[in-house]
């Protein structure tokens, strides 16, 4: 029978064992404790020329890379250029790859129950972030491009180009100053939607901070520019094809023309004016537009409507229908083959698929399980889905689930529903979801300030 004595004893040694642990654990503690500053430390320390070099790096993979880069440290934070206020004037801080993702149900932009936030896809990782974005209680989204929103401010319709990701912008006239180049007659049967309906937007930014901007009207079939020095846009005196889309890229503005079914099928440039370069109109000085140059020409008989320009991994594609414009065979050619009289279809674009619609959008195949590379997604020309033809293989395969005829599908629906609707502006803007319910869907509220976007 043990003694209390010896209880005591046995007491003591697991005293003494806990004390001894705990030291010895605390002291482990203090050892990692001490790792993870000497670490930290190491870091925090590296040569200010070697963090911008690795900021760089990261930031021509994506913006949003850059800006958690940034938020390691104070340190690295104030080493490396910060992209608030450079957002539109800095290309390097554009955010090409994100696109505003439309909700559904009827949720737009600035609608009360989103309360201010906006989500934006980004077409090469598949990431989904939101942005708080209060500006838009008094704006509509017009078009997007190289990841910048374009807007219309309801009171006035001035034009802003906006940062999705900074909040900076760039103010240009408003759209009302339009009107003032057209004659008397041309004002009464010319509707705002004419104003509102952009087929294609680009810009630029000179040395000394001034934005210029060219945009082309769809269905007013002219192209207006202007710079944020300015108080009213300039309208072309030429027109433009409005039977294809044009398309933006780099700046320029490029369009085709066809004058029958038959003929061959022309690709024309846009440049945006030089900075500086302006014209005397009535006593106030305007942009100079430059007339638009034909720089290549695809034979007749090669390919057929309906006919598309896009943009993969900065290559400008032709697309179209082999055979007749029924067909269920998709061709793409690359612009500059064309241009050397080089009349050979692509059959392959990496990882990538172009999303054909209104507008074609180039998404990586990592964005969504159903998406393969190299393969056009667009309307099955004989069946009622969205299906991908390979261009390789010339076969068809369903992107998503649901019959789209009668503007069927149900809700939730698939990303790919989402994504497709980026291609379609007057849908995507709405927070529609194409496919479900009307084509081209009404505004809610604003209706007046906003008919034809």
């Amino acid at each position: 029978m043990a003694s209390k004595y010896g209880n005591r004893s046995l007491g003591l040694m697991s005293c003494s064992s806990n004390r001894a642990s705990a030291l010895t654990a605390c002291s482990r503690k203090r050892r990692s404790t001490a790792t993870v500053e000497s670490d930290a430390s190491s870091w925090a320390s590296l040569n200010e020329d070697l963090l911008r070099l690795i900021g760089w790096r990261v930031l021509a993979g994506d913006l949003l890379d850059y800006v958690r880069f940034r938020a390691v440290c104070p340190y690295w934070r104030s080493s490396t250029m910060c992209p608030r206020g450079r957002g539109i004037n800095d290309a390097r801080f554009h955010p090409r790859q994100w696109m505003m993702l439309p909700e559904g149900h009827g949720l737009y932009p600035g609608h009360s129950k989103l309360r201010k936030y906006i989500r934006f896809i980004n077409l090469s990782t598949g990431s989904i972030v939101r942005s708080k974005l209060p500006i838009f209680s008094d704006h509509c989204v017009l078009d997007s491009t190289e990841g910048i929103l374009v807007l219309q401010r309801d009171r006035d319709t001035a034009v802003l180009l906006l940062h999705p990701f900074t909040g900076d912008t760039a103010e240009l006239p408003p759209l009302v100053s339009l009107r003032r180049m057209l004659s008397p007659i041309q004002e009464v049967v010319v509707d705002w939607s004419f104003y509102r309906t952009v087929g294609a937007t680009s810009f630029s930014v000179s040395a000394n901070g001034v934005v210029t901007v060219m945009i082309a009207f769809f269905y007013l079939a002219r192209v207006a520019c202007a710079t944020t020095m300015d108080q009213q846009w300039q309208l072309s005196t030429w027109t433009i094809s409005n039977v294809w889309r044009p398309m933006s890229s780099q700046g320029k503005i490029y369009t085709l023309h066809c004058d029958t079914l038959d003929s061959e099928l022309q690709i024309f440039q846009i440049d945006l004016p030089g900075h500086g370069e302006k014209i005397d109109i009535g006593g106030g000085l305007l942009c100079y537009l430059p007339e638009p140059k034909l720089i290549a020409t695809f034979p007749a008989g090669k390919l057929h409507m309906p006919y598309h320009l896009g943009e993969c991994d900065s290559e400008i594609l032709l697309i179209g229908r082999k055979g007749c414009m029924i067909s269920s065979h998709v061709e793409v050619y690359r612009l500059a083959d064309i241009t050397l009289d080089k009349i050979v279809p692509v059959t392959s674009i990496g990882t990538n698929a172009l999303f054909v619609e209104e507008r074609v959008l180039s998404v990586s195949s990592r964005v969504h399980p159903t998406i393969v590379g190299d393969a056009v997604v667009l309307l099955h020309p004989e069946e009622p889905y969205i299906g991908q033809y390979h261009l390789a293989s010339g076969t068809w395969l369903q992107t998503a689930d649901g019959c789209i005829k009668g503007g069927g599908i149900l809700s939730p629906c698939s990303l790919i529903y989402h994504i497709f609707t980026c291609c379609h502006r007057a849908t995507w803007n709405k927070g529609a979801i194409l496919f479900q319910g009307k084509r081209e869907p009404t505004w809610k509220v604003k209706r007046k300030c906003r008919l034809g976007a």
